[in-house]
């Protein structure tokens, strides 16, 4: 892999940038209890990080070969790219798990000299701007429109999409605007339009009527900048548009229109700026333009193919068609030549404009096959025409029937593609369709009694906002119930066909439908901040990043279409020199043609049989149904690459708490080997654990509340808190050191175990519980917990199906040798690695991978996500914490392990059908263009007319698009139903 990123580097001599190969998640910040939320650049997403080396004393590919493979065994590092002629390593990594100065130390202890640059710009100061991209037809003319965008300067990465028609950059906004990269694409020859500049997520545009003067847009201006959270206020004064960027946690679109409304005497009335065209929008007005275009072109092309070759066997209408004009000229090549015009020039423009476009940039798309093909036809045609005309004894055949013809069959294939590549983004336009319009609003007194009950737009809501949700209604937005109780049903977002009990306290997502009860919720994400918003951004995302498989389709397409044009001309000038010098018996030449004419239809045929398009959209568009599909069944897949990366799994590493097992871990049992109060105990333990994250602290922190009898205690505050990864927490509280944790971590504290917390320990590991330790002022173990966690219901059925499926399930666990032992021979695994922190766990994925394993690691915890950068494929559980849901490439959103089944085998069915677009499309040019060659017209006398060959030509894309479509039609194994329904029997 790095060795293709560096011979890319020396080609195109560009600084390297952005590196993460997989598409963003938006991670949603959460912080330990009892903590205030730290610095924006202190936070989870800010994290991941970006450092530049120069190292020197690299003579060699193995030199870099081994910084690399250095750099690589940290844990926390998520790519490493060296870059030998220029002595430089840069490196994308997570800055909670390493730092810049533990990564200069690394290499310098692999024998080299290392310096560190300058920090990379952080993720804060990347933007990622969206544009569609009207008129790319072939690979040919996004892979032109991404070369172009790359070579900008400030742009990091740059995406361009043939089957979504969009682009998606990720650029320095301190180097370059969004405007310079429109004025690119521009440039290059197309239509951008932009769809988001990444500058700000929660941004508003109104429109405002009533406003007549620059004065009263100054006080509109000012009034809306006095309110808190405003961030920024730009006016179009032609368009009386206002867009607003401001910050969801203060205010919101419903303070921004009554502000409107209220000023200038209530003169002014603001509402929602009308949205411009969406994907959905411009897909279904590019259908209707190649509708209308073959309409027409029906129109004029029906007459010109009865007058060539159905009239001409009639015998009055025959006569009628070859009466003479003027010297050979008849009646039936006029009507021919009248009627083809309009079709060639007219409605065939966008083929020469299309051409010109790609040629002005030095490439050359199907478009230039098109124009030059049926240029060759019309153009010999009209010189048949003309010299018979002016000739007594000239009789020359005219082709007006195939430049017509073949516009129209190119026209029909086009309609018929965007028709079927409409379909495969159905999956976005459905999550997007889930947010109701409407919602209702609830007025609160300081009581927090209903005073007053208000319907609105739900765009209109804002975090911190109470929402009436009646029986039958969709929730309007993420939030947690205050009031009452019910079932939502949760299948679309999660996929989980049962309803969810819902009651005071419970989070529900936006988009979800309320089943029976009344709710009323709390809204805590809105707009782009929702869950359901990060779903639609996430399969965009996904539907953008190429699989590397693609790049083979991109390499043939910078020469296909030279290629095919230097076969057509060679064609052409192989039959006519035949033809010339006679080496082909007169007997070939059909009766209504000669030698030159027989050469320029073959030549014709080779150059509007050849398609690239087929090639171009064989990957992305099985990448988008799949991911598609994906996401209807609770399975997100980030692109390409994981899509790619996980047909090939040969080996499943699986966390334990919360994957195996249910994840909600629960005290059975405490025993103190000191004389102190119960309560006394877990008030001390309590107040550590409660800063921490991990599921067995949270069992801890929820019991302990039973000794409480207010519901919302404060616990003592816990100072110089740590927590060690994979083995405990330490702080002091009330003045006494608290250490909580395994065996290990009292070892490597100098902690005394006294026999009798030995035999505790055994006993709760025999019985597959965890026994955490708890040490009072540093000095000796005071009491034992035992912790059960249950194991889901299906592991056991899914660690067998995975066999099946020659898959190889190792356990890697922080847990006791003993509990992690118990619960592998439950569910049937033979592996285990036990006590191992976070770094351990990578080290054990990249032990597999070196053993030639294509390796998944399962998790969802932050411990895990070293683990997950460093797998071939790295699955989140979907309840899991947000930083192990980022470094994932595949989110299980019901947390359910069978879906780990779904991922792989949906992955092998795409990629099944990606390789069967493949075939397809490189078999129809293997074998078509030799066929359109006349190959076989020695042999069997079978020739392919030019109008067949473009007939051919378009049917070669449309069958690829369908191809990939019936991905659609994907059903999960069968046996996974019967593990879902004795599933629900246990419960």
């Amino acid at each position: 892999m790095a060795a293709k990123f560096l011979s890319l580097a020396c080609i195109r001599n560009e600084s390297w940038t952005d590196l993460s190969p997989r598409p963003h998640y938006p991670s949603m910040v959460k912080y330990p209890k009892g903590q205030s939320p730290p610095d924006k650049n202190d936070e989870i997403e800010g994290s991941k990080s970006n450092a530049l080396f120069t190292v020197i004393g690299m003579n060699c590919s193995a030199c870099a070969g081994s910084v690399e493979k250095a750099i690589k065994r940290l844990p926390g590092i998520r790519e490493a790219i060296v870059d030998v002629l220029n002595n430089r390593a840069q490196v994308l990594f997570y800055r909670n798990l390493v730092n810049e100065e533990t990564i200069r130390q690394t290499i310098e202890d692999a024998g080299f000299e290392a310096t560190l640059v300058k920090d990379e710009p952080s993720e804060g100061s990347t933007q990622i701007c969206r544009i569609r991209i009207k008129g790319m037809t072939c690979t040919t003319c996004s892979t032109t429109v991404e070369f172009v965008l790359k070579g900008i300067n400030g742009v990091k990465e740059a995406q361009v999409a043939l089957a979504t028609e969009e682009a998606e950059i990720r650029y320095d906004p301190n180097m370059v605007s969004y405007n310079e990269l429109l004025e690119a694409v521009v440039d290059t020859g197309f239509e951008p339009t932009l769809i988001s500049t990444g500058e700000y997520r929660s941004k508003v545009q109104l429109k405002v009527d009533g406003i007549m003067t620059d004065h009263s847009w100054g006080i509109v201006k000012d009034s809306l900048q006095a309110l808190p959270g405003v961030q920024n206020i730009e006016i179009d004064l032609e368009l009386q548009k206002i867009s607003l960027a401001y910050n969801p946690d203060m205010t919101g679109p419903r303070n921004f229109i009554q502000v409107i409304d209220t000023t200038g005497s209530s003169h002014f009335k603001s509402a929602f700026y009308p949205e411009e065209s969406g994907r959905e929008s411009h897909r279904e007005e590019q259908i209707k333009q190649y509708y209308r275009s073959f309409l027409w072109s029906l129109i004029f092309t029906i007459p010109v193919f009865l007058t060539s070759m159905v009239f001409t066997y009639i015998p009055g209408l025959k006569h009628g068609l070859e009466t003479k004009v003027v010297n050979m000229l008849s009646i039936g090549e006029i009507l021919r030549w009248a009627l083809s015009t309009p079709v060639q020039f007219i409605i065939g423009w966008r083929f020469y404009l299309g051409s010109y476009k790609a040629l002005r940039h030095g490439s050359a798309n199907m478009d230039v096959l098109i124009a030059l093909g049926t240029n060759a036809a019309y153009f010999y045609s009209v010189y048949t025409v003309l010299r018979t005309a002016t000739s007594k004894s000239f009789e020359g055949t005219d082709f007006f029937e195939t430049s017509s013809m073949l516009i129209s069959f190119i026209l029909l294939g086009k309609y018929l593609e965007v028709l079927a590549k409409a379909k495969t983004s159905e999956a976005i336009a459905k999550l997007m369709d889930l947010a109701p319009e409407t919602a209702t609003l609830l007025t609160l007194n300081d009581e927090g009694t209903v005073v007053n009950e208000q319907e609105i737009d739900s765009r209109l809501i804002q975090k911190h906002d109470v929402l009436k949700v009646f029986p039958g209604e969709k929730v309007a937005c993420d939030g947690f119930v205050i009031w009452g109780q019910s079932y939502v049903n949760e299948s679309m977002i999660t996929g989980e066909s049962r309803p969810v009990a819902k009651r005071k306290g419970d989070v529900v997502i936006g988009g979800t439908v309320n089943e029976n009860g009344v709710l009323h919720i709390k809204a805590t994400r809105v707009g782009s901040e929702s869950a359901l918003s990060q779903i639609v951004r996430l399969v965009e995302s996904a539907q953008m990043a190429k699989a590397p498989v693609q790049k083979l389709a991109d390499q043939i397409s910078r020469f296909f279409v030279p290629l095919v044009i230097t076969l057509s001309f060679a064609t052409w000038f192989a039959w006519f020199l035949a033809g010339k010098f006679h080496w082909y018996p007169k007997s070939w030449i059909p009766s209504s043609m000669d030698s030159f004419e027989l050469a320029l239809q073959f030549g014709i045929s080779v150059m509007v049989i050849a398609c690239p398009c087929a090639l171009g959209l064989a990957t992305p568009t099985a990448v988008m149904v799949g991911t598609g599909v994906g996401a209807s069944q609770g399975v997100l897949i980030k692109g390409g690459q994981a899509l790619e990366s996980a047909h090939k799994i040969s080996c499943i590493v699986f966390d334990k708490t919360g994957t195996l097992t249910i994840g909600k871990p629960v005290v059975v049992s405490t025993r103190l080997l000191k004389n102190m109060m119960l309560h006394e105990f877990y008030e001390l333990v309590a107040a550590a654990e409660v800063n921490s994250e991990h599921p067995l602290a949270k069992a801890i922190v929820e019991y302990a509340k039973n000794f409480k009898e207010e519901e919302n205690h404060v616990w003592p505050e816990a100072r110089d808190f740590v927590s060690i990864a994979g083995h405990g927490v330490k702080a002091i509280v009330q003045n006494k050191e608290i250490i909580v944790g395994n065996k290990s971590l009292m070892m490597d504290s100098n902690i005394v175990i006294p026999g009798e917390a030995e035999d505790l320990l055994a006993e709760t590991e025999e019985m597959a519980q965890t026994g955490i330790l708890v040490a009072i002022d540093g000095k000796l173990v005071v009491g034992v917990i035992a912790i059960s966690d249950p194991l889901k219901s299906n592991a056991y059925d899914v660690i067998s199906t995975l066999k099946s499926m020659n898959v190889r399930s190792i356990m890697v666990t922080g847990d006791n040798k003993g509990t992690a032992n118990s619960i592998a021979k439950e569910v049937g695994i033979e592996t285990v690695i036990a006590e191992a922190k976070p770094e351990q766990k990578a080290e054990k994925v990249k032990e597999l991978q070196a053993a030639g394993y294509i390796v998944a690691m399962v998790g969802d915890g932050i411990n895990d996500s070293p683990a997950l950068v460093a797998a071939d494929v790295g699955m989140a559980i979907g309840a899991g914490t947000d930083i192990a849901i980022e470094a994932a490439d595949i989110v299980l959103m019901k947390s359910n392990l069978e879906d780990v089944i779904t991922a792989i085998d949906l992955s092998r069915k795409t990629f099944s059908r990606i390789r069967l677009n493949y075939l397809w499309a490189l078999g129809y040019n293997v074998f078509g263009i030799p066929i359109a060659a006349g190959v076989l017209f020695p042999f069997t006398g079978f020739r392919l007319p030019p109008w067949i060959a473009g007939a051919a030509m378009a049917a070669s894309s449309v069958s690829v698009v369908c191809c990939s479509l019936l991905l659609k039609y994907y059903k999960r194994p069968k046996k996974l139903d019967t593990l879902e329904i004795r599933g629900i029997m246990i419960e």
